[in-house]
């Protein structure tokens, strides 16, 4: 089994109940969308993430 190479990716999670602060959150994973699957299996289909890393969020688009 080989190690991947895992980056740290920040989030918001944001409740269907929009009066709750969005709460925020670390997550290791090797790539965005992973990011996005270990949120979504911890903290269920009905949320919404705001994932990135430090390097994508100081990247020009």
């Amino acid at each position: 089994m080989t190690q991947k190479n895992l980056k740290e990716y920040r989030a918001i999670i944001l409740t269907r109940d929009l009066t709750q602060p969005g709460l925020p959150v670390t997550v290791m994973a090797a790539t965005s969308p992973e990011a996005v699957m270990l949120l979504t299996k911890k903290y269920g289909n009905g949320n919404v993430f705001d994932v990135h890393n430090l390097r994508d969020a100081s990247t020009f688009r």
